[in-house]
């Protein structure tokens, strides 16, 4: 299980699915996951003027709604290690041409923004694919990145504890999705991984208490009876 988290691993998972993974992602969701991209940036009022980095940005789904808050003097800055993803994002700055976006093609934990640059900090379904250590590694980094007085808001999706709806959504995501990733790709296997990561993750309950620190206020969100969670705070110091 260890090597699902390896970064080569994930970076090759997410290259695979770019073609297919919007409308994937879409399906998976029963179509909530742009609303849970917007309650999650809607998490934090967003002054206008600030610097937004959206980690794991994939293609930029969270964008439109940072960007409804911004202005001309506002900057957001869009990393991911997948060079496909970041390739589709590239495409879809283009539907923003007057907003300050930057592309990174990096890590989140070798990147190259400055410490204490960010006002806020997004990300939007990425939490699930690392594991307790890369947990504590991201609350580092997003610690890092972040201006005292910085938010942040992230969510992903969640197995929900309803004893009528975890049943149904784990059967759909362990038999159904990958049925629809050997439509998409002809290859299950690969769907078949967001099941699994899914599954392990559970929900945020366990990213809350690894980013609880001295210098963080952080607070649990859960969307829609639990099918979606995330965390969302401040740094103190």
């Amino acid at each position: 299980m260890k090597e699902i988290y390896e970064p080569k691993f994930v970076e090759k998972l997410f290259d695979n699915m770019s073609s297919s993974y919007a409308k994937m992602n879409y399906i998976t969701s029963f179509g909530f996951s742009e609303r849970w991209r917007r309650h999650c940036v809607a998490e934090i009022e967003i002054e206008k003027g600030k610097t937004v980095v959206d980690l794991m940005t994939g293609m930029g789904e969270c964008w439109k709604s940072i960007l409804q808050q911004s202005d001309h003097n506002s900057k957001l800055i869009a990393l991911d290690f997948s060079s496909e993803m970041i390739k589709r994002a590239t495409l879809n700055k283009a539907k923003f041409k007057n907003a300050n976006i930057e592309i990174l093609n990096e890590n989140v934990f070798q990147n190259s923004i400055p410490s204490q640059s960010a006002d806020v900090v997004i990300s939007g379904f990425g939490l699930k694919t690392f594991n307790d250590e890369q947990l504590a590694a991201l609350a580092n980094e997003i610690d890092r990145l972040l201006k005292p007085n910085g938010e942040f808001s992230l969510i992903d999706v969640s197995v929900p504890k309803s004893k009528l709806l975890r049943p149904l959504y784990l059967f759909y995501l362990k038999k159904i999705i990958p049925i629809l990733g050997k439509l998409f790709l002809g290859s299950p296997e690969t769907y078949k991984m967001l099941g699994v990561y899914t599954e392990t993750f559970g929900n945020s309950k366990n990213v809350h208490k690894i980013f609880e620190r001295p210098n963080f206020e952080v607070s649990y969100v859960a969307y829609f009876y639990g099918c979606a969670s995330g965390i969302k705070g401040r740094k103190i110091k």
